[in-house]
């Protein structure tokens, strides 16, 4: 295996780097573009898994279903959340069996959750009484787990709202799935990038009195999955997951031994940007440099990838990328940098990536340098737009 310990966590492997100047000097691969080097997909696996033994890991496929990741971790051991028929089809394909599958989107067809289930799946999400009424139908015997809802507070981008229910329909829930015969579980999520090591504590804390008035019924949880949320390097820089496995496993076992004594659920994490995030860079090419008036100081920099090409964890401006250029280690006139303003490509006024966050590059950035965007390994290819302008789709490439 390659070196790969960057200067910072989330900048380039020297694998990265020789791949990146060579594509400078070739144009082989055309921009815009995500290198992906396995090794440190492979690092994050195994460092997680580490960090937190006492779950197993249940990799979220749409934060980046490359092939060879998809390989890379089922030949590790590790398990796969899926959010629809073409995951888990992607997940079998790379080797594993369906009792190694997580259906985990809480809204899902009905003969999609029959067709998982007859090829085996056996772990399924939900959050409304008329999604369990299709498991009991669809998916006699299996475990389902009740999502709760989660504020996100602490998260750069927070999943509250859409998914989960409140605590109380959340048990009300749980007693009907288990008088229907279905092995029950809970499941939460803390929000993806959360930089808050305490916010599982907060969740499990919420989830305890669940626990607690189940087993007083005589049900215990089968399965507490507690979710993603481990961040990658951008802007900012995080705790090492060390921090994070030591407190999500104080939190489980302050929250749940003094209900279940040394009983301890069967724990799913479901990390996806931890593992590809910062294995990632992205090359794009400058397509313009622009001012709005000649007065005007901040200039306007134009990419060749924007919110519809893979970067749209750019929207509010969440997700805030490292920038590299070739200028930077070059002033100008004695100003290395400026003010600027950065967008996409294409003909739609909401392909601006930050305005208001203060970014600045260099004055001497033209037409037709290459900028790369570190830790863009996750949720980039996948919310690539098909088509959208006549654009191509991003390219992947993993090394």
């Amino acid at each position: 295996m390659h070196a790969i310990a960057p200067a910072r966590p989330g900048s380039p492997t020297e694998k990265i780097e020789a791949f990146l100047a060579a594509n400078v000097a070739t144009g082989a691969v055309e921009t815009p573009f995500v290198v992906i080097d396995s090794d440190v997909v492979a690092e994050r696996y195994d460092s997680l898994n580490k960090a937190l033994p006492i779950a197993e890991i249940f990799y979220a496929v749409k934060a980046n279903p490359g092939p060879e990741i998809l390989r890379l971790v089922a030949e590790r051991g590790g398990s796969f959340d899926v959010a629809s028929p073409a995951e888990i089809e992607m997940a079998l394909a790379a080797g594993v069996g369906a009792e190694r599958i997580s259906f985990g989107n809480t809204i899902k067809k009905q003969r999609h959750i029959a067709d998982a289930y007859a090829k085996g799946v056996r772990l399924f999400a939900f959050d409304a009484e008329a999604e369990l009424e299709k498991l009991v139908v669809e998916a006699p015997g299996a475990t389902v787990f009740c999502r709760v809802l989660c504020d996100g507070s602490g998260a750069d981008w927070p999943l509250s709202r859409k998914f989960g229910c409140e605590p109380e329909e959340a048990l009300r829930l749980l007693r009907l799935a288990a008088a229907s015969g279905l092995r029950v579980g809970i499941s939460f999520h803390v929000g993806s990038q959360q930089r808050d090591v305490d916010a599982w504590d907060r969740a499990l804390e919420e989830i305890a009195p669940i626990a607690s008035a189940l087993l007083a019924d005589g049900v215990v949880l089968d399965v507490v999955n507690i979710g993603g949320g481990f961040p990658g390097q951008y802007q900012d820089s995080m705790p090492p997951v060390g921090v994070y496995g030591e407190a999500i496993q104080r939190a489980l076992t302050n929250q749940l031994s003094p209900i279940y004594g040394s009983y301890m659920p069967r724990v799913i994490a479901e990390p996806g940007r931890y593992l590809v995030a910062d294995a990632g860079v992205m090359q794009t090419e400058v397509v313009l440099v622009s001012r709005k008036s000649e007065m005007e100081l901040r200039r306007w920099v134009y990419l060749d990838c924007g919110k519809f090409g893979g970067l749209a964890e750019t929207m509010d401006e969440a997700i805030r990328y490292r920038l590299r250029t070739p200028h930077d280690a070059h002033p100008v006139a004695g100003r290395a940098n400026g003010p600027v303003t950065i967008a996409g490509p294409t003909c739609d006024s909401a392909d601006v990536l930050y305005e208001k966050s203060d970014y600045v590059l260099p004055l001497a950035l033209s037409a037709g340098d290459r900028v790369e965007i570190m830790s863009t390994g996750a949720y980039t290819t996948t919310y690539s737009a098909v088509a959208f302008n006549g654009f191509s789709p991003l390219r992947q490439v993993v090394i």
